[in-house]
């Protein structure tokens, strides 16, 4: 058994020349490309697949992936390795083959596809030839899969579905939707869904409007609320079984949550260089900001904060990689899920707080980072759905008493550990 805190000498050199290519070349991306998942911006065709074809030929691309899907086969560890400097950039996981909600909606084509699916979405999605939408959340009822309403029925050869969908990212950009619709409206709650590929270009697709998270520009709005009437899609388009839904979207969500966290130490790390820049750059009252007490608690919580964050998230990502199964680590991701908003949360307000009214301003991002951490509390399900899961996954490692008095009771511990040494006490 060895425990290990340090990154191999190989790979650490590759992040070192993944830092400097990220700070060179990919940073200052994010103030030309508007949007780097959009493949019809012809400034993004020009700028971005140049950079991606460096990635490959360093061996970097899509790193998460094995040698039979187009990857080195890192694995989870050397991705939040990674992710943790790609997070604090846009453009940077595109650039790099590891987006969302395209590695995702990659892992359920991986485990669910057709030969025909996998042929014809899987390869080019891993390339980034195109781009891909997860669209599951319905207005009516959030993420909680129980209360989904969108119908598909079997006709014949094909599948025809009816219904709402609600913050569908990137569906605008997308190639083809991952959807999630009833099939067996009788059947237990978890085995009503079904997942379907349906191609973005199938009649009865309509995008009723782009929705932008507040904070970012109006029309950089991404999520789409859409509305499917009578879209028909082959029948071999189904992933998995017919009523194995739930199962589909937790294979995805699974490591979609922990990939998400892995680019939130990134974005957290940023936020926390800044605080401290500012710090040390600014005056009040004749002494700079980073000898003002208060400043230095803010800048010792937020550090304190960062790395609990990033442990937990690289001992998840440990854990994934030994187990290779996600439902043996779903405490941990749910943890890792539940911690993500706050931290982003505090130190962003932090960081805010400590630049002032430029920190308020739109020339600065933190008041976007803010915002950004009430949507990881939202994103892949609520933190407080999380909490609950975790809570009941932990119980169930614990045991009741049976007695009056609990366990640990001291006068009972103190009378049992007389009993077994009273030869002892006689002396």
């Amino acid at each position: 058994m060895a425990w290990d805190f340090e990154t191999d000498e190989v790979f650490q050199q590759e992040l070192d020349w993944v830092e400097e290519f990220v700070r060179e070349e990919v940073e200052p991306l994010d103030f030309v490309v508007e949007h780097a998942w959009n493949m019809a911006d012809p400034v993004r065709q020009k700028l971005v697949p140049p950079l991606q074809q460096r990635v490959r030929e360093r061996r970097l691309w899509a790193c998460h992936l094995g040698p039979e899907l187009g990857g080195p086969g890192y694995g989870q560890l050397k991705l939040a390795l990674l992710n943790e400097i790609l997070g604090r950039t846009h453009a940077g996981p595109i650039v790099f083959g590891c987006h969302a909600p395209d590695s995702g909606n990659a892992e359920i084509l991986a485990h669910y596809g057709t030969p025909l699916l996998k042929k014809r979405y899987l390869e080019p999605l891993i390339e980034n030839e195109i781009v891909s939408c997860f669209s599951m959340t319905e207005p009516q009822g959030g993420s909680d899969p129980t209360g989904f309403t969108t119908r598909a029925v079997r006709d014949g050869d094909e599948w025809v579905i009816d219904g709402e969908k609600w913050f569908s990212s990137h569906a605008g950009f997308a190639s083809f939707l991952i959807v999630m619709a009833v099939t067996d409206p009788d059947a237990p709650p978890h085995g009503r869904l079904s997942a379907f590929v349906v191609p973005a270009d199938t009649p009865g697709i309509e995008i009723l409007r782009d929705v932008a998270v507040y904070g970012h520009r109006e029309g950089e709005g991404t999520h789409a609320y859409i509305r499917y009437t009578g879209v028909r899609i082959p029948a071999d388009h189904l992933l998995g079984e017919q009523g194995a839904g739930f199962e589909v979207a937790q294979t995805r969500l699974g490591g979609g949550r922990i990939h998400h966290a892995m680019r939130t130490v990134g974005l957290v790390k940023r936020a926390f260089d800044m605080m401290c820049e500012r710090a040390l750059s600014r005056t009040t009252k004749g002494d700079a900001l980073a000898r003002k007490q208060l400043v230095q608690e803010m800048i010792a919580d937020s550090w304190i904060q960062m790395e609990q964050f990033r442990l937990l998230v690289l001992r998840t990502a440990w854990r994934i990689d030994k187990y290779n199964d996600y439902r043996k680590v779903r405490a941990d991701i749910a943890a890792v899920k539940t911690a993500m908003p706050k931290v982003l949360h505090d130190v962003s307000s932090r960081a805010l707080q400590l630049h002032g009214s430029l920190g308020v301003s739109s020339e600065m991002p933190f008041a976007r980072w803010v915002m950004e951490s009430f949507h990881m509390g939202i994103a892949d399900g609520a933190t407080e759905v999380h909490k609950t899961n975790l809570a009941r996954l932990l119980l169930r490692d614990h045991e009741p008493t049976d007695g009056l008095f609990p366990s640990g009771h001291l006068p009972a511990l103190r009378e049992q550990a007389r009993a077994r040494y009273a030869g002892d006490l006689d002396l």
